[in-house]
C-alpha cells in the first residue's frame, strides 16, 4: 500500500521532469539549422524559364565546372530584400557565380525588382509553381546554396546571408571548394 502511494505521487514527477528534459534540450537547439538530404548529392534535376530571357532555359547543367552559389528568393520576401546589397557585393568583389530562383513569384513584380535593386544573378530560374524549389528542400525564403565544381550541394544556409555568414562560413567554404581539384 505505502508503495502504491509513493508511486502515486513520484510517478507523475519523474514524467514532468523528463518531459522538462526534452523540453530544455529543444530551446537549445539553433531553428536555422535544418539538415538537408540533399548535402553530398548532386542537385536536382530542373528545366526553369530564365527570368530575364523566357525563351531560354536553365537547368543543373549550369553548376558544372565551377563553384557556385544559388539563392532562392522572392518579391514578397523582407529578407530577401534586406541580404540583397550583400548579394550584390559578392557578385562584383568575389569570383563566385550567384544563380538566382525566384519561388513562387510574379513574373513581373520579379522583372521590376531585378531592375530596381539591380541583378546579381549569373541567370535567374522562374519557379512560378514552387515544384523546383520544392525538390531542392526549400522550406521559404531565402535560402541559399553552395555548389561544388561537380555540381554536388555542400551547404544550405537557411534565412538571410548576413555578414556574418558570408564571412564565417560561405566564403571560406567557397575558398576551400576553389582550392580542390574535384570538389
Amino acid at each position: 500500500m505505502k508503495t502504491l502511494k509513493l508511486l502515486k505521487v513520484f510517478l507523475p514527477l519523474l514524467i514532468l521532469s523528463g518531459i522538462g528534459y526534452f523540453l530544455w534540450q529543444g530551446l537549445s537547439l539553433n531553428p536555422r539549422i535544418v539538415p538537408s538530404v540533399l548535402l553530398n548529392e548532386q542537385t536536382p534535376e530542373f528545366n526553369l524559364p530564365n527570368l530575364l530571357h523566357p525563351g531560354a532555359k536553365l537547368g543543373n547543367k549550369i553548376f558544372k565546372g565551377h563553384v557556385s552559389l544559388l539563392n532562392v528568393w522572392a518579391t514578397w520576401c523582407a529578407a530577401c530584400i534586406n541580404e540583397y546589397p550583400l548579394m550584390i557585393n559578392i557578385a562584383h568583389t568575389h569570383k563566385v557565380k550567384i544563380y538566382g530562383l525566384d519561388y513562387k513569384d510574379d513574373r513581373t513584380k520579379a522583372l521590376v525588382w531585378i531592375k530596381k535593386y539591380g541583378n546579381a544573378y549569373a541567370a535567374i530560374g522562374f519557379d512560378e509553381t514552387g515544384e523546383t524549389a520544392i525538390n531542392w528542400g526549400v522550406y521559404g525564403t531565402p535560402e541559399t546554396f553552395v555548389i561544388n565544381k561537380n555540381g554536388v550541394i555542400k551547404y544550405k544556409q537557411i534565412g538571410e546571408v548576413t555578414p556574418e555568414v558570408w564571412k564565417h562560413t560561405l566564403l571560406p567554404l567557397i575558398e576551400k571548394l576553389e582550392k580542390e581539384k574535384n570538389s
